[in-house]
């Protein structure tokens, strides 16, 4: 099936001019996922940007993502690493669609910069409704107060109101399993705006559709994505681990790679 409206067909133009790139989720903590965050500082591993203390276990031992209510050093020196090869690394921060108190986000924010000097955020759950945005806007503006340059992914996990696209420097506007991925299409609005404002999280990606799944993604105007063959069959996190094609994934939109 065709993925391209007339509108599609302009966002896929100007997504062949940029190679993709990858916005990962974020993977379990460091002491239980060693090779995946080595992996983020290879150079022809072209990221965009890394969410920190998104996994189940944001905090090691700890059930819930965050920064936690302590340093954590085994995190502190992730993040170093990350920041010494040039690695946006944003710190995870649950909106719960808008139902989160303000100053319980804005606290841990100030403890991701005071601990771990992220260089923004990704705001979970956020909501797509017009009702919410100025809610939203409020959010991100005090972000930008407390890191003026602050990086924001607003996390809707599909396609808002339009108006949101003013508001933060990326959508990620699909996250979900394949299964509902070949079969969605982008609004005519996200014609209006250039690749790099739109990211796309697809998980259960069997390999045998990867490259179906990166044309979908260029064809619908995404210029960052992440896909993985794993799943949350069980309940389980499927960003926690690595893909198990990730050589092949990264050959696929290393530098250079455009269609």
């Amino acid at each position: 099936m065709s993925h391209l409206s007339p509108s599609g067909h302009r966002r896929a133009a100007r997504a062949a001019g940029r190679p993709l790139r990858f916005g990962v989720p974020g993977f379990a903590h460091p002491l239980l996922a060693p090779a995946e965050w080595g992996e983020l500082v290879r150079p022809e591993v072209p990221v965009d940007w890394v969410v920190f203390g998104a996994g189940a276990l944001g905090e090691c031992g700890k059930a819930s993502g965050g920064p936690g209510t302590r340093p954590d050093p085994h995190c502190l020196a992730a993040v170093t690493r990350l920041h010494e090869a040039g690695v946006r690394v944003l710190g995870h921060l649950d909106v719960g669609f808008g139902e989160r108190p303000f100053a319980e986000l804005l606290s841990e924010a100030q403890r991701y910069l005071n601990w771990y000097k992220v260089d923004g955020f990704s705001l979970d759950a956020t909501p797509t409704d017009p009702a919410a945005l100025p809610g939203t806007r409020r959010t991100v503006a005090s972000l930008r107060t407390l890191l003026e340059r602050a990086y924001v992914v607003l996390q809707h996990g599909t396609h808002p109101c339009p108006a949101y696209a003013g508001l933060a420097d990326q959508l990620v506007t699909f996250r979900g399993p394949w299964s509902a991925y070949c079969r969605s299409q982008a609004p005519d609005w996200t014609a209006a705006h250039p690749p790099e404002r739109f990211c796309h999280l697809v998980h259960g990606v069997p390999p045998q559709h990867l490259d179906e799944a990166l044309r979908i993604a260029r064809g619908q105007g995404a210029g960052t994505v992440y896909v993985t063959d794993r799943s949350d069959q069980d309940e389980t996190d499927p960003w926690e681990v690595m893909p198990g094609y990730w050589d092949e994934l990264v050959s696929r939109i290393g530098p250079g790679v455009s269609e």
